[in-house]
């Protein structure tokens, strides 16, 4: 079955009673973008993220909008014709459609994600693709729902550092984990055991999925979830002794985990952090030197930066 894409924008006073109409006459499944949510999702997140886009700021701005799908056959297309006449009544409102062929909605992200080669040893490959992998590592990967391709700039020089200072044996505590990728690709460089977090209860099964995908068990890889800035429980169950800690988070959480990683290394140890955006790179590496860390390395991509520290 095709399908009708249905678009209205509004303003923020019209919303609710828009949306009181459209399920008056049966629309279901309404997709509701509130500019006032929005903001507030941005007040009250501030601390995960150091970078909004500008143009998502100013598409945002003043508008309200919702989305619903219409079947593309005659019962539909008479359902946006009513729906075309009661927008008409508001000289606020606006209404836009497309049509959209049936698509596999599931699976369709998947032609975007494609093998990449990662420094000299690494070779990152989506579970369903096939690569030649000319000697090199393969790490198998299915994101799910949780941050980690290796895609982004920040987790390639996560990727890259690992892939540069993991010789066989270490012990990796991976803060932040996501999808795992960063802990589970150390364990097949060669670390002999890693524990992973997140502050996403979903990282747990993802990344438990995307080890077993590559044949590492939870004898050797250990995942959880919490707050690494607040959780002490969680903290006491880290232990210690680490070769090398790697947290691909944002600057905020990094300045504040900066000085409680120490504890979890062994003497030294490494701690390698990224997620840190250029604006932001001189004062979180000002913030880590007075914590007492040495940068051995600063690599940066894309706007990004990445510090390797001892």
């Amino acid at each position: 079955m095709n399908w009708i894409e249905v678009h209205i924008d509004t303003c923020p006073g019209e919303l609710d009673d828009l949306c009181a109409r459209l399920e008056s006459q049966g629309i279901t499944g309404l997709v509701i973008d509130d500019e006032a949510d929005f903001k507030d999702f941005l007040e009250n997140n501030h601390q995960y993220w150091d970078y909004v886009d500008d143009d998502l700021l100013q598409e945002k701005k003043g508008l309200c909008r919702v989305t619903f799908y219409l079947s593309d056959d005659p019962d539909g297309q008479r359902q946006l014709a009513d729906i075309e006449k009661m927008v008409g009544a508001h000289p606020q409102a606006h209404l836009s459609r497309a049509a959209v062929q049936d698509a596999d909605w599931e699976n369709n992200w998947k032609q975007f994600y494609k093998p990449m080669e990662i420094g000299e040893r690494l070779l990152v490959i989506p579970e369903w693709e096939q690569a030649g992998t000319s000697g090199r590592v393969e790490l198998r990967l299915n994101p799910g729902l949780t941050f980690g391709t290796g895609s982004h700039a920040t987790t390639r020089l996560c990727l890259r550092a690992l892939d540069a200072h993991i010789h066989g044996g270490e012990r990796v505590l991976d803060l932040g984990c996501g999808s795992g990728i960063l802990s589970i690709a150390a364990l097949c460089l060669g670390a002999a055991e890693a524990f992973a977090c997140d502050i996403d209860d979903k990282c747990v099964d993802v990344a438990y999925e995307n080890a077993a995908i590559n044949g590492i068990g939870k004898d050797r890889y250990t995942v959880r979830w919490g707050n690494v800035v607040t959780d002490r429980a969680l903290q006491r169950e880290f232990g210690g002794e680490y070769d090398i800690v790697v947290a691909n988070i944002v600057a905020d959480v990094i300045i504040g985990i900066s000085p409680q990683v120490r504890p979890f290394l062994k003497k030294g140890g490494l701690f390698l952090c990224s997620g840190i955006i250029d604006t932001r790179a001189e004062e979180v590496a000002d913030r880590l030197r007075q914590d007492g860390w040495e940068i051995r390395e600063s690599n940066t991509s894309e706007g990004w930066y990445s510090f390797l520290c001892r």
